[in-house]
């Protein structure tokens, strides 16, 4: 089973649920929100990515949400995930989880591809 965090308005989470739609993928939404994800979450997500939390921050919708972003580096990190549950706008998407761990920023074919074929 394939999950997907997305936002309907996005046109990239759309593109992401029509290559799921095509393929006959089996899939569980999670309009992340609507029901942000904990910090625990997100920590699982980050290591199975690989990346820190700034790496899937959405780093240029800060000033519109009247965030100020910490600096980039381990001392901060939970700053990062607080910010990011508290203002999940923050978050970039979608990210989609396959059924076997493999998670992806699903925001190219490439990635899509990946996660489809994990699925």
């Amino acid at each position: 089973m394939i999950e997907i965090w997305l936002n309907p308005a996005c046109s990239k989470c759309r593109t992401a649920v029509s290559e799921l739609d095509a393929t006959g993928a089996d899939y569980t939404v999670r309009r992340y929100l609507d029901e942000p994800p904990t910090a625990a979450e997100l920590e699982d997500v980050l290591a199975r990515l690989g990346v820190d939390p700034w790496h899937i921050a959405r780093t240029g919708d800060a000033k519109g949400l009247g965030v100020t972003l910490p600096p980039r580096d381990e001392a901060h990190r939970g700053d990062w995930l607080a910010l990011m549950v508290h203002n999940p706008r923050l978050i970039q998407r979608p990210i989609i989880t396959a059924g076997d761990g493999t998670t992806v920023v699903g925001r190219d074919a490439e990635s899509l591809a990946k996660v489809i074929a994990a699925g």
